[in-house]
Parts: structure tokens; sequence; C-alpha cells
């Protein structure tokens, strides 16, 4: 890292650099791509949830005008199972056997000169199959099931003893509901071939593992795949595994030698992307009669597909949440012939944390305390599983802070004692955490002749604000005003990036750039402290800063030059300079690196007869470390809370039984949110920068959305009285 110094970050809420083109349309999506010759695909699937292809008729479809060739496991070429990254293996590739694992499961793919060829031809392939009896039930003991596969089971003290002997407890069985993460942009893949060499515009969360992944499975170098996702129409976690139509289309083209292009329906999207997995878990939670906790024993179920290795630790996040000296977290899975799911914004955090945050709400009620304060009370001043000081928590100050604007003082405590009219009023809370979590990055900052810059890396930016907060982070570092600095990213021969998820890539991304930044500005101080022509001769580049461009000694603004002197005088067109982050780990820094913090406040209404339940405000107070640009991190709040609305109220992918279809793959059935189920969103945040980063961030996408349905389940208990512990709510629940 340089030690360079700079202006510091600021975190003024600048529109969207990005914004002009996408109101436009000028920003490309990757279904906005055309290459000349390209042809088109569209996906057969299956109709049954398990057994055997015994045969796939496609006379028809390849008679069909326009149509160029059907694959389907006869005849598609054999492939290579990609790599384990760092989330996990890739789902195995398609159309390698005549084996049926899921409902909807791809069985051929028919590529054609039009889109519309292309889908009538589709409907005209047929196939035939041997039926075997599906397993679709979580809690069939028949399903093969999986124990903690990356060893993230927790154990501490004895939980079963101290549950026993505590002086009031808790012990519930809570669900939540498959949901699918159907971002506005249905998912598609343009994939060319020249030689060995493949150009893939793909809908991607990750460039990178795109790359390494298609290069594996066909066989070539890395370095002659390149991956291109300059916009991205929002993904949720879909974008984080390479599917098995990405690489259908790579394959077709290969097998065509031209350009296919494939574009999956909104039905496709709810078997082809993954979902989040629904969950059961049993819940048990003992205190003291003043309200200390003194066991947790947390324990999950949760579908994976037959051959697939996604893993979410639903209980997980229970050991770190609370101080409490026993706590015991397990997390089961069972193989069922569903279609893979993967992670969903908040992923696993968004199902245990419904649990454990109702879990303590009823405790509260059992104690006669109030919810606040039961989790005052229980405050972790330091990582309950490391014993280290936090690298930056500001927990407590989200509850107070959020008690006091929200009004929780004014809420009376028994259930069913506020009402509006016929109106049942409740109010409910929750605090939320979500994991630390950052990983290698690299990126690349020139500045030219002309005095302006550029900075490069190869991540993606799915509506989140990416491109925003790290133009603005180039100018800060570099001194420029943001109209001279232009930030690029969503293509794999950039400096590599890790994923946009998990709520780490603004500190891994913004780090990289940082020192990129930093690194420039040396190698320019360091070219004008030679030249004895210069204003900065003999400065050491340790010694300088950057104002309005100027670079000069720190303190001394009127003594410096600009980078086109420099550049000028040295007859260079650029210069460039390569940034690097790499997380510290905690043993490194004596800290427990921390996540996003939160505290959600809800206040419900519920109709006294007819069960209908509004959610009428939500205030979220996040602990977000360093805010790079507070506008687009807002954004983020509010669309997490949302999200959570739609987790907690209507959110539901139905599975058939006994057929394994999916019921509701549509968004004229599967509900979501709209804006009259949406009130207006306070979001406050708080805190200090966080000290295990260098510019002090964390990462906010997945911490608005926990924590928002134990906080609308809590305030429903308290409007109606009646805890329900399944998710959505729904009135025939109430009723």
């Amino acid at each position: 890292m340089s030690t360079v110094r700079s202006r510091p970050v600021i975190g003024a809420g600048v529109n969207r650099v990005d914004g002009p083109r996408k109101v436009t349309g000028a920003a490309p999506y990757p279904m906005d791509f055309h290459v000349p010759g390209q042809a088109y695909a569209a996906l057969v699937q299956s109709t049954i949830a398990a057994g055997r292809v015994i045969r796939v008729d496609t006379a028809a479809a390849e008679a069909s005008p326009g149509v160029v060739t059907v694959l389907t496991h006869a005849n598609a070429p054999r492939l290579e199972r990609a790599p384990v990254n760092r989330l996990g293996a890739s789902p195995p590739p398609p159309l390698q056997d005549d084996r049926i694992l899921h409902h909807g499961q791809h069985i051929a793919v028919v590529v054609a000169e039009t889109p519309e060829q292309a889908t009538a031809a589709a409907r005209l392939v047929s196939a035939e199959y041997e039926r075997t009896e599906p397993l679709l039930d979580l809690m069939d003991p028949r399903a093969p099931q999986v124990d903690d596969p990356w060893g993230m089971d927790h154990s501490r003290g004895d939980a079963v003893a101290a549950l026993t002997t505590a002086e009031v407890t808790v012990e519930e069985t809570y669900t939540t509901a498959d949901n699918t993460n159907n971002p506005l942009g249905p998912f598609a893949t343009l994939a060319s071939w020249d030689g060995d060499h493949l150009t893939v515009h793909d809908t991607t969360q990750w460039p990178f593992v795109v790359r390494s992944t298609l290069a594996t499975v066909f066989g070539v170098p890395e370095s002659s795949v390149r991956v291109l996702a300059p916009y991205v129409g929002g993904g949720f976690g879909a974008g984080l595994r390479v599917w098995p139509h990405v690489i259908l289309t790579v394959a077709a083209a290969r097998v065509l030698r031209r350009p296919v292009k494939l574009v999956l329906t909104r039905p496709q999207m709810f078997t082809s992307v993954g979902h989040r997995p629904k969950s059961v878990q049993r819940i048990a939670v003992g205190a003291t009669r003043a309200g200390d906790l003194v066991g947790i024993d947390h324990r999950s179920i949760s579908p994976v597909a037959m051959e697939d290795e996604d893993y979410e630790p639903i209980a997980s996040g229970t050991a770190f949440a609370y101080h409490c000296e026993n706590v015991l977290t397990q997390d089961r899975q069972a193989h069922l012939n569903i279609p893979n799911p993967t992670s969903m914004r908040a992923p696993a955090e968004a199902q245990g944390n419904f649990a454990l945050e109702s879990a303590l709400d009823e405790l509260s009620y059992k104690l006669g305390m109030d919810p606040l304060e039961l989790r005052l009370r229980n405050y972790a001043e330091e990582h309950p599983v490391h014993s280290l000081p936090w690298s930056s928590k500001a927990l407590r100050e989200c509850y107070e802070v959020g008690a006091e604007r929200f009004g929780w003082s004014a809420r009376t405590p028994a259930p069913r004692s506020m009402r509006d009219g016929h109106w049942l009023i409740g109010l409910g809370m929750a605090g939320v955490s979500y994991p630390w979590y950052a990983a290698d990055c690299q990126a690349e900052a020139t500045v030219h002749r002309d005095g302006s810059a550029l900075v490069r890396s190869a991540a993606a930016d799915i509506g989140t604000g990416t491109y925003t907060v790290m133009t603005q982070l180039s100018a800060e570092c570099l001194g420029l005003p943001l109209e001279r600095v232009r930030f690029d990213l969503g293509d794999s021969d950039m400096p590599a990036a890790p994923q946009a998820g998990g709520s780490g890539l603004t500190a891994a991304l913004g780090n990289a750039v940082f020192d990129a930044c930093g690194r420039l500005v040396k190698r320019f101080a360091a070219l004008a402290a030679r030249d004895s022509e210069s204003p900065l001769y003999g400065v050491a580049p340790e010694s300088v800063e950057v104002t309005r461009g100027r670079i000069h000694p720190i303190g001394q603004p009127d003594r410096g030059e600009t980078y086109a002197d420099i550049l000028g005088r040295h007859d260079l067109m650029e210069l460039t300079a390569n940034g690097y982050s790499k997380p510290r780990s905690q043993d490194e820094l004596g800290m427990a690196l921390s996540g996003a913090f939160g505290a959600k406040f809800v206040e419900v209404r519920v109709d006294a007869d007819l069960g209908l339940i509004r959610v009428a405000r939500v205030l979220s107070v996040i602990d977000g470390g360093r805010i790079l640009n507070v506008k687009t991190a807002r954004s983020q709040i509010v669309g997490g809370t949302v999200g959570g609305i739609g987790m907690a109220l209507f959110e539901d992918t139905v599975t058939d039984a006994p057929s394994g279809r999916i019921a509701n793959g549509t968004f004229g059935d599967y509900l979501i949110p709209v804006h009259a189920d949406v009130p207006d969103l306070e979001v406050v945040f708080v805190g200090d920068p966080d000290r295990g980063s260098p510019i002090g961030t964390k990462g906010v996408g997945e911490i608005g959305l926990v924590g928002v349905a134990a906080a609308v389940a809590n305030a429903v208990h308290h409007a109606t009285g009646k805890r329900i512990r399944s998710l959505p709510l729904t009135l025939d629940a109430l009723l």
C-alpha cells in the first residue's frame, strides 16, 4: 500500500455516473449485444423431476424453418466439470448423460437463424422418459444428507446442559420458504469462438470465475477466454455461478463455429439460475429471569440439488450475534430433486436471523422484558467466538438511535394493546449483522497527457453503484474533479477482481483502487523529485499530496505542478500503476474483522377482521463503516428492505408435489411487493470507519435485507397476539 497522502475519501451522495447511459437506453446489457452472423438458441426442458431420458425426438425441430442444429445428450460435446472456486463447486455441465435430476432440467438446445424460429422449433422437440419417484420433501428420511461441508458448525460451552437448567426457555421450530432471485433483466449469454479464443457476453456478477470455468470446461487456456459484462440488469446472487445455459451456449457456438446467443425466459429464470433454499430451523434459547442468555441451540436443515454442493450455513450467524457462553449451531442439507439453489441477497443470514430474532422476541415476552432491552443486555462487546475486539461495531448506537427516531418508547408492551380504528398496530424490531467478507483484488490506474484518468478492474456492477463509488474514490485519491476520471469494469481482460456479492466487493475493490492511485501519485512524484526543472525537485514522494490535480508538498499547495506538466516535460503520453488489496487476517490485526451491523424497527397495521397486513413504516439504522456515497448506500438499504418485505409477506416459490414442477414461475403468480406494499423507508447510517480496511468501508448490500422479516413478524405478533413462525406470513395464519 502506498504511503502517499491524498484527500480523505468523502461520502458525498453524487448521482450515478452511469445513470445517463441507463435512462437513455445507451447502456449495453448482455442481451443487447449482437455480432455479425450470430444464431439464436432456445432451451428444451425436462417435464419430469427424476428418471432418465429414453429418447429425444428432434426430427420435427430439425426440419423446422431456420434451424441449424439441435444438441441433446446424444450428440453434445463431452465437457469437463469446472474447478471449485471460493464459493464452492459449479453445477455439473449439461447434456452429459441421460439422467434427469429436476423438473426443468435442460435436455436439449435448439439453434436457429432467428429467436422466433428457435423458440418455435424448441416446442417441437419431444422426449420419452423412464420416471422414478422424485425426492421433494426436505424432511424425507430417504433424502441423502450432508453434514457441514465447510466446517462452519460451532460449539462453545455446553448449550444442551445450559438450556436444561435455564430459568426461562423458548424452544420452537421456524421455517422459511424457497425464494427466487428474479432480477429485472433476464439472463443472457452471447458466445463467439475465433479458433480457440472465446469471447462471451454474459449476465454475471463475477467475470473472472466465468473465464476460469469456461476455460476448464472447454479445455482452453484462461488467456484465451474473455468475458464481458459492462452492465448487468440485477443479480441478487443469481449471477455468482456459471449456469448450464451459459455452457450450452458456448458449446453450441463451438459446434457451429458461429456466434450463438441465448436469452432465458422468465419461467426459465425460476429453474435455471438458482433460488434461496427453504429452511426448517429448530432453535432453543435459555436465559436467567434477569434476561441474561445462558444457552442457544440453533440447528437448521435446508435443501440442495442432487449433484450440487452449494451450501448455506443458515445457523452459523447465531454463533457471534450475542454474548452467550454456551452456543451450538449446526447446519445440515438434504439432497432433493430440485433446481440448483444459489446465494440470494443476504444468503443464510436472511433465514437464520428470522429464527434467532423471532425466538429472542418470544423470550422477551416470557421474561416480561422490552425486546430492545433484552438485546442490549446481551450485547457482545467483543467477538464471542474469537474473544477479540471488533474492528468496528456500532450496533449499540444503531439500537439507541433507532429507538429514539422510531419512537420505540411509545410502544405499549402488551399484544393487541395499540389500535387505530379497525387496524391493530404492532411495533417490532430485530438486531442484525452480516459476516465480514473480503477477497484479493487488483486495479490499474492511468493518468493521460491531458490530465484525465482511467481506472480499471474486472469487477461487475449489478446496479449497486460500483461505477459511481469507484469513480469517486479514484477522483479523491488522484486529486482530480469527478468529471476527469473514468472507471471501467466488467471485462475479464482487466485486473482480477472478486465477485459482486457477499458485501465484500466495495472494500476489496476500493482498497485496490486506493493502492493503485497512491502508487500512481508516488510514480509521478518520483519523476518530479529527480527533475531539476520541477518545483518538486528533491521532495520525497512520501511527502506529497494532491489537490485540484496538482501534486505538491504536504501543506504547501502553492508549490507544485500538474500531472500534465510532469508528463509533458518527460515526453510521456501516460503513466500507469497497478494496485492490490489482500485482506489481512485477524491475527495480524489483533481484531475480529467485522461486517455490517444494524437495527430494524417496523410498524405494521393488521385489519382486525380480515387479517390484512400492511407495513406502515420501516427504519433501518446501519453501521456500514465509512460510507463512500450516502445516496447509493441508502439505495442499497432501501432495495434490501423491499426484498425483506417480500420475504416476510409475499415470496414463496411453490414446488408442486409429486411432479416437482415450479407452480408459480411467472410474475403473474410469484408474488413480490409493489409500490402499494412499500411505505416510505427511513435509513440512518452511524458508526466510524472500520479499522480492518485501509479505506474503512464495510459492504451494505446484504444488511438491508437481514432482519426485516423478523421485525415484521415480531410486529405482527405485537399487533395481534399471534406468533407466526413460518414465512411468508399469510392471511390464513392470522384468521
